[in-house]
């Protein structure tokens, strides 16, 4: 059944509030901000139709695209690829009607800021099937070959309940886990940030796996082994395990790895429909305008150059093509400004551009294959099980994922989705190869399903670390990152901090949340913040913006000597 994110939300009984992703480190409202009627804020007339580049077209740039648009001025979109991003809905070529999401393909309810743009296009969500999900008929986990079948965690073996409880111990009992839901439910941001702040000074430094294997209750390597493969939420963690706790603890506490829905027709419909969707009573521009029709429904070519002149900065896009801007917002992976585009070096400080260079992008690998039907639903008469079912498995295809539209449609097969290392093990073979490989491994799991006979479309694969406009996935810190990270949050507030001061980066890299679309948007609307307020605009006076409260939610401080 499809239902709107406000359908969702109003499922939550009102005396007991939803937990969002009210980010511990900056706990700013966003979707406050967003919905209230005094708006983003306003420009001085003079400054409207002032031109402001957007680089990339992703669930970032169409979102500060919009909003600019919306502030009366000319947002000047630049893309190298293709509208979406990492928001990539890819249509089988023998069945367009049917999409590969290859990049996000699933978000957390608790994402209030994004689904106030998929609500404002209209668009329908389902869940999704994660493993053992209300909406997941049958999970399989396969674990050093045995097989276990479930549809409830009820049902899984003794020692995975051990492995949750030891998971929920510990994140209770170090990590205050409790108090930061309780804060963020509440919008108690003294609280949240009295935690928070102490957190960070104590986890910066450990890895994820440092925290399992210093916690009493995961004493047992079994556990921290079985935890790994199966994780909790979307799946198995453990190409995570080298990353920074601090990443881990922002993700359960806001609940990003639970309750997650899928877009009905892909989720670049997001992105897709920002570019077309025409504003209400926008400043300056005529009812009817959008961003599609002040670009003749193409972005500009993408960057290759940055440069300060005066006040503005100028851009060479891929044509040779030279533009002036009042301001840039920059969204895609920071690492681009390190090789692919020439960018002049003022327009960061020195600890911004050390901040880039040490910034960590995890990989990630999937292939998907259209079938006949969704023949996984047939029932094994000798086992009365489902034929397939969502899998974990600890073998190089990972995670499968079954998508059914109806015993009557075709069904799409995520055959593996993969990280780090697990997606490097693809990274050289061919889509075909790469089909040959996971058929071979989910054979050794299903004996005698025949699923290449069920093949009718595909197979489709992507590898983000050799996508070479993106070099990765989505960025990560390691342990003993955070102070880099907080420069480039924080960069939005000054534009350059010592630098040009009118390039304004975003994206979900600059994000405290990588890895999810609510990142994106949320420093989005960071950049467009700074935009406004380096034009001479400002935000009214009930409804503040995340610049002008900064001081009373910025990013804690951790000593540098």
């Amino acid at each position: 059944m499809s239902r709107t994110a406000r359908e969702v939300f109003s499922m939550t009984p009102d005396s007991s509030p939803p937990v969002t992703m009210l980010v511990p480190d900056f706990p700013f409202a966003y979707d406050d901000w967003l919905r209230r009627p005094a708006g983003l804020g306003s420009l001085p007339p003079e400054r409207h139709g002032t031109e402001v580049a957007v680089v990339g077209a992703g669930m970032a740039g169409m979102t500060a695209a919009y909003e600019l648009l919306r502030l009366g001025l000319r947002p000047v979109v630049y893309e190298a690829g293709g509208i979406g991003g990492r928001m990539r809905s890819v249509p089988f070529p023998r069945h367009p009607s049917s999409v590969a999401e290859m990049g996000a393909m699933r978000f957390p309810v608790s994402a209030r800021a994004l689904f106030h743009y998929v609500d404002l296009l209209g668009l329908d969500t389902r869940p999704f099937p994660n493993p053992l999900a209300p909406g997941t008929p049958t999970t399989v986990v396969d674990l050093a070959g045995r097989r276990e079948w479930a549809r409830t965690a009820d049902e899984l073996p003794a020692v995975f309940h051990e492995v949750s409880t030891a998971w929920d111990k510990s994140l209770q009992e170090r990590a205050e886990l409790s108090v930061l839901r309780g804060a963020v439910q509440d919008r108690d941001t003294a609280t949240l940030k009295a935690v928070w702040n102490r957190l960070v000074g104590e986890y910066d430094d450990v890895s994820f796996y440092g925290f399992l294997a210093s916690s009493p209750a995961f004493r047992s390597f079994r556990h921290r082994e079985i935890f790994g493969q199966v994780g909790f939420g979307s799946g198995g963690w453990d190409t995570d395990f080298p990353n920074s706790m601090l990443e881990i603890l922002r993700v359960v506490a806001t609940d990003a790895d639970s309750d997650h829905v899928l877009v009905d027709g892909g989720s670049e419909r997001i992105p897709r429909g920002l570019w077309t969707h025409s504003p209400e009573h926008p400043a300056h521009w005529p009812g009817g305008t959008s961003l599609a029709s002040l670009h003749d429904d193409t972005p500009l070519p993408g960057v290759r150059a940055l440069r300060g002149v005066g006040p503005d900065i100028e851009i060479t896009d891929a044509s040779g093509t030279v533009r002036r801007h009042a301001a840039v917002v920059f969204t895609p992976h920071v690492w681009t400004l390190l090789g692919r585009i020439d960018c002049d070096a003022s327009l960061l400080s020195t600890d911004q551009w050390l901040a880039v260079e040490r910034t960590h992008y995890m990989g990630s690998s999937k292939l998907f294959v259209l079938t006949d039907r969704p023949f996984w639903r047939d029932i094994d008469p000798r086992t009365g099980h489902e034929t397939m079912g969502m899998t974990l498995t600890d073998r190089s295809a990972r995670g499968v994922y079954l998508f059914d539209e109806g015993p009557d449609r075709p069904g799409v097969m995520c055959l593996s989705y993969t990280w780090n290392d697990d997606s490097l093990k693809f990274a050289t073979l061919s889509e075909r190869e790469r089909l040959d490989v996971l058929l071979a491994r989910l054979a050794d799991i299903y004996p005698g399903v025949d699923i290449r006979s069920h093949i009718i479309d595909g197979p489709l694969s992507v590898t983000w670390e050799t996508e070479p406009h993106f070099m990765g996935a989505f960025r990560a810190n390691l342990p003993g990152q955070y102070r880099y990270q907080r420069r480039l949050f924080t960069q939005f507030t000054h534009g350059g901090n010592g630098g040009h001061g009118g390039l304004f980066l975003c994206g979900d890299g600059i994000s405290w949340t990588p890895g999810f679309a609510e990142g994106a948007v949320t420093t989005a609307l960071n950049a467009v913040w700074g935009v406004l307020h380096r034009l001479g605009g400002r935000t009214h006076p009930t409804n503040p913006g995340p610049g002008d409260l900064f001081d009373l939610l910025a990013p804690v401080v951790l000593p540098y000597d």
